[in-house]
């Protein structure tokens, strides 16, 4: 709640927590990324505003079950009174007040109090995930900069080779060394290396945007991220965790609870009902009722009552029993959706896990691929000077080298998501978890202790203003790779 002081606190604890990196000047780290998505980006703070929107469905459940007290006053002036009325007033001032205090209602207040704070629990573990699916996508967008970076240097790289692949080629055509064919062969593949690099700028230029989009900032020079926290050692233990911490199973079982005791409200609505009540009145005629013998007739009168109301339903349609099968059937859906989410939970840990220990596993063999192309077009080039290879063969090695590059670079990319996803499906990918700030910066608990016993009714909070940046003055971005 407190975002001024959250963010002190996590300045100052940056450098003490798992994804803490000391940032070289002019750079980004991926910790900064995090933070600035979780202070700035507008989805997670229109959850938060949700969020404080739910949060008020408790004072509104408990409202129908306390006193509640009214006013009227009235000033008449009979302009045209009857002609046979000798004693009626020619102006009245009449006031008033009612009191009601609700008794007993069937459990329906008390039940839907207890609904309303179900929800409000689903509500801030769906806030969770909110949070934990922001965090994904700057992780992804991250490494989709870096990454494409990567290619956008290779493929600069191999631009630069073909070019002098090109121009050594025509030399040696020029004196008869080689023919039409291999200068023909050298121009075609620096036209395709020419080609892959503009789209991988292009791709760069859109990985910025995207950045742009869930960070609010352009991105400068990345840092390598660091090592992922408390990844789990098998399946069976990340499935476990998740079981106990996924954000959206928790939400999809305090639904299940809310549902149940919907039930009982709607129940509610076939038990009598007992409230006390008590008004009381006031009356001024201004000395004018009762005509020419007003003088013996009081001017002013009070009147008081007080009693209590007991209203039994008898026959109401079938209403109140349609309502409550209704509530079961919800109920009864909300339990199939909950096993649902738990199966989809598990499913997706599951398939988490397989992806990044595959991912781990393509970047050993990526490597091998390189380290191998690399020696291999240096093996081709020496054969070339003795004869013993042509010149599609050097393309040859040397596209299959990029290649072998580029295949590394995307599995470093896809093995960090993977593991960052499947610490989200975990439900240990939030702020808490990764100690952005030794604990959550934004506790959704302090705004809910705030609301929940506020009776007053001229108790507002400020006018909305956005919390969120804008990112239309950010530059556009390109293909350009920043100043190492």
């Amino acid at each position: 709640m407190r975002h001024v002081g959250g963010r002190a606190r996590l300045l100052a604890g940056m450098a003490c927590v798992g994804l803490a990196q000391a940032p070289a000047a002019h750079a980004d780290t991926l910790r900064e990324a995090l933070i600035l998505a979780y202070q700035t980006n507008p989805s997670l703070e229109a959850a938060r505003a949700g969020q404080r929107a739910t949060d008020e469905s408790v004072p509104i459940a408990r409202a129908s079950g306390l006193p509640s007290v009214s006013a009227d006053v009235n000033y008449t002036e009979f302009v045209k009174r009857s002609a046979n009325s000798f004693s009626s007033p020619e102006r009245a001032l009449s006031a008033g007040t009612d009191l009601s205090v609700p008794v007993y209602s069937g459990g329906a207040v008390k039940n839907r109090i207890k609904a309303a704070k179900y929800r409000v629990e689903a509500g801030q573990a769906d806030l969770r995930a909110t949070e934990s699916s922001i965090f994904s996508a700057v992780v992804a967008a991250y490494m989709d900069v870096i990454r494409n970076e990567a290619i956008v240097g290779l493929g600069r790289n191999q631009v630069d080779v073909l070019q002098v692949n090109l121009q050594a080629t025509s030399d040696r055509f020029e004196i008869g060394d080689l023919t039409r064919t291999d200068v023909a062969q050298s121009q075609s593949r620096l036209a395709l290396a020419q080609s892959d690099l503009l789209t991988a700028e292009a791709n760069l230029a859109a990985a910025r945007e995207t950045y742009i989009q869930l960070v609010g900032k352009a991105p400068e020079r990345l840092e390598p991220p660091p090592p992922l926290p408390n990844l789990p050692e098998s399946p069976q233990q990340a499935v476990v965790q998740a079981l106990e911490y996924n954000p959206d199973l928790i939400a999809a079982r305090e639904r299940t609870r809310a549902a149940e005791k919907d039930i009982d409200v709607a129940g509610a609505g076939r038990l009598p009902r007992v409230s006390l009540y008590a008004s009381g009145g006031y009356n001024d005629y201004f000395g004018t009722l009762g005509g020419n013998v007003s003088a013996d007739i009081a001017q002013t009168e009070k009147t008081a009552q007080a009693g209590a109301s007991i209203s039994i339903p008898i026959f109401q349609g079938g209403l109140p029993a349609a309502q409550r099968r209704q509530a079961q059937a919800q109920a009864s859906a909300a339990l199939e959706t909950e096993i649902a989410i738990e199966r989809d939970v598990i499913a997706q840990v599951r398939a988490a896990y397989s992806s990044w220990l595959a991912s781990k596993d393509l970047i050993e063999s990526n490597q091998i691929a390189v380290d191998a192309a690399r020696l291999s077009l240096e093996g081709v080039r020496a054969e070339n000077t003795v004869g013993n290879r042509t010149i599609l063969d050097i393309l040859d090695a040397e596209q299959e080298l990029l290649n072998a590059q580029v295949q590394l670079v995307t599995a470093r990319r896809n093995a960090y998501v993977a593991g960052f996803a499947l610490l989200a499906a975990m439900g240990r990918a939030e702020a808490r978890d990764l100690n952005l700030d030794g604990g959550t910066l934004y506790d959704p608990e302090v705004n809910y202790e705030r609301v929940r016993d506020k009776i007053f009714d001229w108790d507002d909070d400020p006018a909305p203003v956005a919390r969120s940046t804008r990112t239309v003055d950010t530059p556009v971005q390109d293909g350009d790779i920043p100043q190492q």
